[in-house]
């Protein structure tokens, strides 16, 4: 039997373009975000999902329940499964941060995977806890089909870990674009076959669309 898992990256954001860490800022949706969410539900609603789950975050469960209405399901938040915290740097844009504390910066920029600012978390420990989470949801669900809505770097993180590519370089060689589709097929909870990776074709009539 296999499991598939969808994991979706949350849709655009209010601040967006802003260029900022928002991680584990509770920032909604903007409406493009919405419209994206909504796209990839009409792609997905013909296909028979047996469970969504999410973040807990407000970017994240809207998407999810935006994407699951066509199936009439509930979505079940999972607060492993949120994202990566910046510490003091939440809130901040990207030059602030660069400039008022330079050597933090400097440092997550070389190794995001093991270090991080003050008050933050390192993309080790978001493995630790977002890995286990989505492999109980793997077990609770053998042969079936279902969805996490989850961030960018949380999932970056995941597929890493899973298939096995080094962590230290999720943030130069994968992306992961917002309401991008990803699917992996579990035949036991390790090794799972990466399916296809941050899929945007449903987006390609929708406004904001390309929005970081």
């Amino acid at each position: 039997m296999t499991t598939r898992v969808y994991l979706v990256r949350h849709g655009a954001t209010v601040s967006s373009a802003e260029d900022s860490f928002n991680g584990e800022t509770d920032i909604a949706l903007s409406e493009a975000g919405r419209e994206q969410a909504r796209a990839l539900g009409r792609r997905l609603a013909g296909e028979r999902i047996d469970a969504f789950y999410s973040s807990p975050l407000s970017r994240a469960m809207e998407t999810a329940r935006l994407v699951a209405s066509p199936h009439g399901k509930e979505v079940t938040a999972v607060p492993a499964i949120r994202e990566v915290s910046h510490g003091r740097w939440e809130g901040k844009r990207r030059a602030e941060v660069a400039s008022q504390y330079p050597e933090e910066y400097r440092r997550w920029e070389a190794d995001p995977w093991s270090f991080a600012p003050e008050e933050g978390e390192t993309g080790l420990a978001v493995t630790a806890r977002a890995l286990p989470a989505l492999l109980e949801i793997v077990e609770a669900h053998p042969g079936e089909t279902v969805l996490a809505v989850s961030h960018k770097a949380t999932i970056r993180l995941l597929v890493a870990a899973l298939v096995g590519f080094d962590p230290r370089r999720y943030r130069d060689r994968l992306e992961a674009k917002p309401a991008g589709l990803t699917a992996l097929d579990f035949r036991e909870t390790s090794g799972p076959r990466l399916a296809f990776f941050n899929d945007t074709s449903h987006l390609t009539e929708t406004p904001g669309a390309g929005s970081p």
